[in-house]
């Protein structure tokens, strides 16, 4: 299976009442009844084992887990339920992590033979706060090679002759096959979203700076953004929150009050939310059935929605990315090109080579422009709730030599704004394509509200036909 894996002795030695595959889709409902003590953290445990034990052998979505270590963190949360002691906000949950993720004497390779074996000596922050608020730390998922382009072992869920996206493959791959119901991932053009909409999940990636990346692997300071997976709005939210935060070794992050996420998803908006509809400047690099898609979801929204174009500035804001992305590359992987750069990927080699060819100047102007681009949003978002955007020119690829393009994500993570995809559409050989919400840098939790407004306005109709 994976790395350390050996679910194989514990499944099934349990008189636990088996927990049905569908829960394991609803992080909340999971959440209620592990505080109420309806469910054992041990009896999720096992179920989530079990379905990894089923699914494993075809996705490939785990670079280590160890079945014995993951059930006794989740005793040890039925010992604390049971002895009285308070309880944290995930007290018994499952989550899966990147292999990007400092994992304290737990291996975490980055993607790359050249930190095979590399076990570090502290949490990553997140980590911290996971542990923290009572979850159970699952394992590591697979990463693309040093969470850029170089594809790794996973495979997609729903077709396995398809991408499951990048960077962040076994996270969403993970939360497809119900394996595990939250997952952590990073986005610096499009690893969060674009693997979400390929796998059917919700993929959440917060504001720039909302959560801190300490002790995670950096790939560029300027846009490497923690995300999250689950298979609900409220999912992402429950996650999200417990992850925001502040620590002076990330200078992206603020010492300030962090939304009440989760509740916020579940409030009722105070009037019907307004969208703009962005094509963006990349629109004819969609296929027909997302043009389809996006337009028909218009349609059923009605005067809830109105067609905008964004400024011309906008149309080199995939360049400008990639610009900075490169330069900060070429920078942050310069140990790995030192120590034997036949190992790296042609992919890494060439976008650090790319970098190294960038002029200071230009790479200083790049900085400058999502506090340009950002300006225009602002005024966008005067008059709307979110933007609805593609999350991906179309459904995942098939393909296991690529992850797929990140052109319609890359400019969302290049100004830093909140961005949501919704598992909202099905393409014609029945696998997932999402519909991406944008909303307004620091508004993470209007967009969740206004992303579980969208949801039920979609679902609920379609689940009474």
């Amino acid at each position: 299976m994976a790395n350390e894996t050996r679910p194989g002795s514990t499944i099934g030695s349990s008189n636990h009442r088996p927990v049905e595959p569908a829960l394991l889709a609803d992080p909340l409902a999971l959440q209620q009844r592990l505080a109420s003590g309806a469910l054992d953290a041990e009896q999720l445990a096992l179920a989530c084992l079990a379905q990894t034990e089923q699914h494993e052998k075809s996705v490939q979505a785990w670079q280590w887990l160890d079945a014995e270590f993951m059930l006794e963190q989740a005793r040890a949360c039925d010992t604390r339920r049971q002895s009285g002691h308070s309880i944290g906000p995930l007290h018994g949950l499952p989550v899966a992590l990147k292999d990007i993720i400092d994992t304290a004497r737990i291996p975490t390779e980055n993607g790359t033979p050249l930190d095979h074996g590399r076990v570090p000596e502290h949490d990553a922050f997140v980590v911290r706060q996971l542990r923290a608020a009572g979850a159970v730390i699952m394992g590591k998922t697979v990463t693309t090679e040093l969470a850029f382009m170089n594809p790794g072992k996973t495979r997609n869920p729903i077709n396995p002759e398809h991408t499951p996206g990048g960077s962040s493959s076994g996270s969403a791959a993970a939360v497809a096959a119900a394996m595990v119901p939250l997952a952590i991932g990073t986005q610096t053009g499009g690893s969060v979203i674009r693997p979400a909409a390929f796998c059917g999940v919700v993929g959440f990636k917060p504001t720039f700076g909302a959560i801190p990346r300490t002790g995670i692997l950096s790939q560029s300071a300027s846009l490497d953004t923690v995300g999250v997976f689950a298979r609900t709005v409220e999912g992402v939210a429950m996650l999200a929150e417990t992850l925001f935060g502040y620590t002076p070794q990330d200078r992206a992050t603020s010492l300030t009050p962090h939304p009440r996420l989760l509740a916020s998803a579940y409030s009722t908006p105070p009037v019907t939310p307004t969208f703009a509809f962005v094509r963006t400047p990349y629109w004819d690099q969609a296929d027909n059935q997302t043009h389809a898609a996006l337009q028909e979801l218009c349609a059923m929204l009605g005067d809830q929605v109105f067609e905008l174009e964004l400024p011309g500035v906008f149309s080199t804001a995939a360049q400008t990315r990639e610009q900075i992305n490169d330069a900060e590359m070429a920078r942050n992987f310069l140990g790995y090109e030192k120590r034997d750069a036949e190992q790296l990927s042609a992919q890494v080699r060439q976008a650090m080579e790319r970098g190294k060819q960038m002029s200071a100047r230009d790479y200083i102007a790049a900085l400058d422009w999502p506090v340009v681009l950002n300006a225009a949003l602002d005024e966008i978002f005067t008059r709307c709730d979110a933007i609805i955007a593609p999350a991906a020119p179309g459904p995942a690829p098939a393909t296991l030599d690529s992850t797929g393009s990140s052109i319609f994500n890359g400019l969302w993570t290049l100004c830093g704004v909140p961005a949501i995809t919704l598992p909202l559409f099905e393409a014609d050989s029945g696998l997932p394509m999402g519909v991406q919400l944008i909303g307004r840098r620091g508004d993470d939790a209007r967009l969740l509200r206004t992303a579980r407004w969208l949801m039920a306005q979609v679902i609920a109709p379609a689940q009474t036909q």
